[in-house]
């Protein structure tokens, strides 16, 4: 007979051998080993035969909350509902569990009540788990079957009809579904095989392998698959899209080889191939040291091929763009730092690519580079100084101005003359000075001579030293007097030679100009001065009405300059005429011109500025009775004149009135204007004389040119009652002209077809509920501006043109945007762009149209997988622009 006492829990040892069995106190399963009676024999002292190892190495704990069951005559322990066991880094749950510690073999089974299969086991190994519908396991092999498993591995649902764990490492699996869909058990798309072998955390390796769409199976097929499932970068090939250029052919894109160098450091290197010869790649490594720095270095190169050989339209040209980013964490180091943002190469590049669809970079006519390391000393002044490179081009002129090196040094603010304690008064105790030194190579080239010794050849080497000293004090309590000169000294490497050779141009004459080589130098200083205060008027209306009160803010100022002629630092020549009724001619130059910083000013300078800054602002009673302050409301902001009156010239020695203001309508739009009116009149050509407007029969002011504008956006936002703050703008909108307002467009990378969620906010309501009572997120932005040209009577408004851009999402998986534009000026429709993407759950679908644009149009369609381990099941298929257009 044997016992059928239930009970809760328990643990399970078992040896090698087995003869009696016995139960604990405790409710711990114990099997006790043969007892062997030492015999003691003359010729054998010891017995040379030695124990087994236990089969089992760890304590076996399990648990049923109904019952637990031992069955000693078939040595088995039932366990049921919510029942778990354990054994070193093993652990199953499930309904049903059966131990049969014999065979040393588990099994695990869910629980059927009433035709629900419910409490399905759960085997966990490490880090690994598994989902089956039964399982049965050996403790002593470590080998299993599970049927009907699921399991996740690196973004990827693995569910497989029979698996056999063969060990710790290797799974052969039958009947296997692969997919990066959440939904296991009702995938989107899934790839089956029949056979595989699959390695937890590194790889699947299968058979044939078929791709299923809704359970349909498709023509996409292979004779085997590799799916890795490695959780750390590694190294491996990229595959490339495939595609038809109506130009250049049938073309291999973006295929390469991924190098996962180490933790600090990868490489890709991605290449293109038409078939009509043209080709190009491109280099990308980004690099990062955790709390020290971080960057990216990038090389794109292109040679495309127009046409064909031997026809006369044929043209081959070479593109390049090469660009850096390096980031210093500031906790590395606050008084040394070394960053860099470099963005040059062809002038052409952004608009004749055909590796890339970022139509707001083809907007951008300037590509600038800075490469700078500072150094700060802690003294008392501090000093410090930034060594750089800088570059600027001009993609339209084709024009390259360089500064490499350049060096800044400097020394801060000293108040030789204020006390050691307490607070400066006076003048003179408030006697300031600075000092600053600029000194660089610069070279200015074009774009067909970068890179070539040619663009060396006009390299202007020079530094300019600054001295300014300065004081401020109070006058009549109101009025502030600021005072300051400036001292400069201006080093150069080569100066100029002019003379007028007889001789010269086949005796004709001629100004020869010679370049002297060599170190010269020239000073210069000034003077000025200025006064300033603040107004305040306030008009008061009674805290019982609706507008209580208005104030203006005057803000007037006046400002002296002088500045001597330096006529030392000029020379002349004469230049001889050949006919003695023609008086000769003499010609001043100073030899300091086209140098670095230019020649010093050769006249007497005596100057007024004046200027007036205005701001006016109301008190409004708040329509919440709860509040104890009124309401701030801005009316006017900052409307500001500015003229200037020359002491020293002979004629108009006014300058133009210069009008600045910007009027806010409602919440978010301003109203900014600026123009500029000339107090002088014009003669019948059209030029500026020595005579007022309005003593010529006209008005007091002539509007040369002005300029209108506004920016207003709004969204669904506004009319909720709750509004929350918007994101931050990803700092990529920014890269290669991207605007945050998106007026021009959604700014995509090079090729950048990569998957994104549609929308953050609601992309979790999926009840039929939520998509019924779904809220429409939308928002609008314009942009309008105008500007109006009459310094020569053309009466005219030079350029007009209203921008708008807006983004929908219709549902939870539909979103739709539109930028485009009109110019009112040329009478046409500018730049337009139409978009959509569908969250496809698994898949993301995106469709972007050019339908108008001054340079090109061209669209893009593009399907793929969202997960990273399987973005290159794609489809992508665009129509570029016709670059001959």
């Amino acid at each position: 007979m044997y016992s059928q006492d239930p009970v809760d829990k328990g643990s399970v040892v078992i040896p090698a051998k087995e003869d009696t069995l016995s139960v604990t106190p405790k409710d711990t399963l114990t099997i006790n080993p043969i007892t062997y009676n030492e015999v003691v024999v003359d010729t054998v002292k010891v017995d040379s035969i030695a124990p087994k190892d236990e089969i089992l190495k760890d304590i076996v704990d399990y648990y049923g909350e109904d019952y637990v069951y031992m069955d000693k005559k078939s040595s088995k322990v039932y366990m049921y509902n919510k029942a778990f066991i354990t054994y070193q880094t093993y652990r199953i749950d499930a309904g049903l569990i059966i131990l049969d510690y014999n065979k040393n073999e588990v099994t695990a089974k869910g629980i059927d009540s009433a035709g629900v299969y419910s409490q399905k086991p759960i085997f966990v190994e490490g880090s690994n788990k598994v989902e089956p519908d039964s399982i049965r396991f050996n403790f002593t092999t470590k080998k299993a079957i599970v049927y009907n498993s699921r399991t996740f591995q690196n973004e990827m649902n693995v569910l497989s009809e029979i698996t056999k764990k063969e060990n710790d490492s290797v799974y052969f699996l039958r009947n296997v579904k692969f997919t990066t869909a959440e939904d296991i058990e009702n995938p989107e798309y899934y790839f089956y095989t029949r056979k595989a072998k699959f390695v937890p955390q590194k790889k699947v390796v299968t058979g044939l392998t078929n791709m299923y769409i809704a359970d349909v199976p498709t023509p996409i097929g292979l004779p085997f698959a590799f799916f890795p499932l490695s959780e750390t970068r590694t190294s491996g090939f990229l595959l490339p899209n495939i595609g038809e250029n109506n130009n250049r052919g049938f073309f291999l894109q973006n295929g390469g080889y991924y190098f996962a160098i180490n933790d600090y450091i990868d490489l890709t290197v991605l290449g293109d191939y038409y078939t009509n010869g043209s080709y190009g790649f491109r280099l990308d490594s980004d690099y990062a040291l955790r709390y020290k720095f971080r960057g990216n270095v990038s090389f794109r190169y292109e040679n495309l091929i127009n046409s064909e050989r031997g026809f006369p339209d044929f043209t081959q040209s070479s593109l390049y763009n090469i660009r850096w980013s390096h980031n210093q964490d500031q906790k590395v180091n606050p008084s040394s730092r070394f960053s860099a943002s470099v963005n040059l190469g062809s002038s052409r590049y952004l608009q004749q690519s055909i590796n890339q669809t970022n139509n707001a970079s083809q907007l951008v006519n300037t590509l600038s580079s800075s490469v700078s390391y500072s150094k700060s000393f802690e003294t008392e002044p501090q000093i410090q100084f930034t060594i750089a490179g800088t570059h600027s081009q001009n993609t339209q002129t084709e024009a390259i101005n360089m500064s490499l090196p350049n060096f800044n040094g400097s020394v801060s603010r000293i108040f030789p003359f204020a006390p050691k304690n307490g607070v400066k008064k006076g003048a003179f105790q408030n006697i300031n000075m600075q000092y600053n030194v600029v000194a660089e190579n610069r070279i200015s080239t074009t774009d067909s001579l970068f890179f070539k010794k040619e663009m060396f050849e006009g390299a202007q080497i020079g530094a300019r030293h600054t001295i300014p000293i300065s004081t401020n004090f109070k006058v009549l309590k109101y009025l502030s007097f600021s005072l300051s000169t400036n001292y400069q000294e201006t080093w150069v490497g080569k100066t100029i030679s002019r003379n007028y050779d007889e001789t010269a141009n086949d005796g004709d004459g001629a100004v020869v100009q010679d370049t002297i080589s060599g170190f010269d130098s020239y000073r210069t200083y000034g003077f000025s001065t200025g006064v300033g205060t603040t107004i305040y008027g306030t008009f008061n209306f009674g805290k019982d009405k609706k507008i209580q009160a208005i104030r203006h803010v005057m803000r007037p100022s006046i400002g002296y300059s002088i500045s001597p002629g330096f006529q030392q630092y000029y020379d002349e020549y004469t230049i001889v005429s050949a006919d003695p009724e023609i008086n000769d001619q003499v010609v001043e130059y100073s030899r300091f011109e086209n140098t670095l910083y230019g020649a010093p000013g050769k006249l007497y300078s005596s100057s007024m500025s004046l200027a007036l800054s205005n701001t006016l602002e109301a008190k409004i009673r708040d329509k919440d009775t709860t509040a104890v302050e009124p309401k701030k409301l801005i009316i006017l902001n900052n409307l500001n004149f500015s003229t200037g009156y020359n002491f020293s010239a002979d004629s108009l020695k006014w300058s133009n009135v210069q009008v600045t203001g910007s009027i806010p309508i409602v919440k978010k739009l301003d109203f900014n204007f600026n123009g500029s009116l000339d107090p002088y009149a014009l003669d019948n050509d059209n030029n500026r004389i020595n005579t007022f407007n309005i003593e010529n029969g006209g008005s007091l002011f002539r509007l040369v040119n002005g300029n209108i504008s506004f920016n207003y956006s709004f969204s669904s936002k506004d009319f909720e009652k709750a509004e929350k703050e918007d994101e931050d703008f990803d700092s990529d909108t920014f890269r290669n002209g991207g605007r945050p307002d998106d007026l021009f467009g959604d700014p995509t990378e090079f090729n950048d077809l990569s998957p994104v969620p549609v929308d953050k906010k609601n992309k979790d309501k999926t009840t039929e509920k939520a998509w019924y009572q779904y809220d429409i997120p939308w928002d609008l932005r314009l942009a309008y501006t105008l500007t109006y040209s009459n310094s020569q009577r053309q009466n005219e408004i030079s350029s007009q043109s209203l921008m708008m851009s807006s983004s929908v999402t219709l549902s939870p998986k539909w979103s739709v945007r539109v930028s485009s534009g009109y110019d009112f000026k040329n009478k046409g429709v500018t730049l337009t762009q139409l978009g959509f993407v569908r969250d496809l759950d698994s898949w993301t679908m995106r469709f972007n149209w050019t339908p108008i644009g001054a340079r090109n149009t061209s669209w893009n369609f593009f399907i793929g997988i969202k997960g990273s381990i399987l973005k290159d099941i794609k489809y992508d298929k665009r129509r570029e622009a016709d670059r001959n257009l």
